[in-house]
């Protein structure tokens, strides 16, 4: 396919600016995708307001955008399993393949691994179309929309960190942030069985949202010491905590609100690399911490989850903005947080 493509490329911290580029060519085992929707990321967020992201730090323009939803356009050398016009989802990040970790399925902690939106990896696809390689593609089905598509990447976070929690029917949770990333958290949870799950933020409409997806209570953080209320509980706090907000004070807080022998999920990435955690706490609790990053062989099984009607993933979506709108929606996303649940880019 010829011709010329919009891209938003930042170019700064709280710049960005329209460009034109060459639509792709698919190559041997490549699709060339026409978006149709694209997630609007906290880590989008993150690299717009502060330039970074952790240890990511852009040395050049960068293409945000790695929540991808869209339609097969043109189908490469090689590849028998779509054909133009399949709606899919796309999984952003690209493994090699070959080292240790992708040969034990561990694809997302492959040290090359190239994913959209992070400086010398691949751009993202705050763009008209993408080339992807076909592996890295899924299907969806019918009753599934381009829209749920984009959204299975912040799913596949929370299926991944209930999975790593062990989280199961009969415990207790807190979840420490109602943004996205919590918020389907909070989803996987309730489809997981578990019932008293308790939901804290500082946004009315996040807590609003958390109630409705599956939370028991939800708090106000300003209103609310979490701390005192899970001392409330029996065995003086909850099976699991979900740090879900990437914030300093949260991710401190997290040991403190578990039972012993509880267990704490750092999700969310705090856009500085070092911070404080309450290591003493933990360890007078033998409580276990684990990190999650990203997922790893999840598209399948969120696919389904939505299809099958049990997560009802675009009950989070709050804003839509045309692609023509890309960059003040960025901008209204950093600047209106408060008003924001999950914004989608619409092409």
């Amino acid at each position: 396919m010829e011709g010329k493509m919009k891209v938003a490329v930042m170019t700064g911290a709280r710049q960005m600016e329209w460009t034109e580029k060459d639509i792709p060519k698919p190559g041997k085992g490549e699709l060339l995708v026409k978006l149709e929707y694209v997630g609007v990321c906290g880590s989008d967020l993150h690299f717009y307001e502060a330039g970074r992201l952790g240890n990511w730090v852009p040395d050049g323009p960068l293409v945000l955008g790695h929540e991808p939803g869209g339609v097969v356009e043109e189908v490469g050398p090689e590849v028998t399993a779509f054909k133009k016009g399949d709606r899919i989802a796309i999984e952003p990040g690209v493994p090699c393949g070959t080292c240790d970790m992708c040969r034990k399925g561990l694809y997302n902690l492959c040290p090359d691994m190239s994913f959209m939106a992070i400086p010398n990896e691949r751009d993202g696809v705050f763009s008209e179309y993408c080339v992807h390689p076909a592996n890295m593609c899924f299907k969806l089905p019918d009753n599934v929309d381009t829209m749920e598509g984009a959204l299975i990447e912040p799913l596949a976070v929370g299926f991944h960190a209930a999975k790593v929690a062990e989280a199961e029917i009969g415990q207790s949770a807190v979840v420490l942030g109602c943004g996205c990333i919590g918020l389907v958290t909070i989803m996987v949870l309730k489809a997981r069985g578990i019932e008293e799950i308790y939901a804290v933020d500082m946004i009315g409409k996040r807590l609003e949202k958390a109630k409705e997806v599956g939370a028991k209570e939800a708090f106000n953080a300003k209103d609310v010491n979490i701390e005192e209320f899970v001392r409330t509980l029996p065995g003086g706090g909850v099976d699991l905590v979900f740090e879900t907000a990437g914030a300093e004070f949260t991710t401190r807080q997290s040991a403190k609100l578990i039972k012993n022998g509880g267990r704490v999920v750092l999700v969310g990435m705090c856009a500085e690399p070092e911070i404080v955690v309450d290591i003493g706490s933990l360890s007078a609790k033998e409580g276990d911490l684990k990190t999650i990053f990203r997922y790893r062989n999840l598209y399948p099984a969120a696919i389904k989850a939505v299809s099958e009607g049990t997560i009802p993933l675009k009950s989070i979506v709050s804003h839509i903005f045309e692609f023509k709108d890309v960059i003040e929606g960025v901008a209204y996303n950093v600047d209106n947080k408060s008003d924001v649940i999950k914004a989608v880019v619409k092409y």
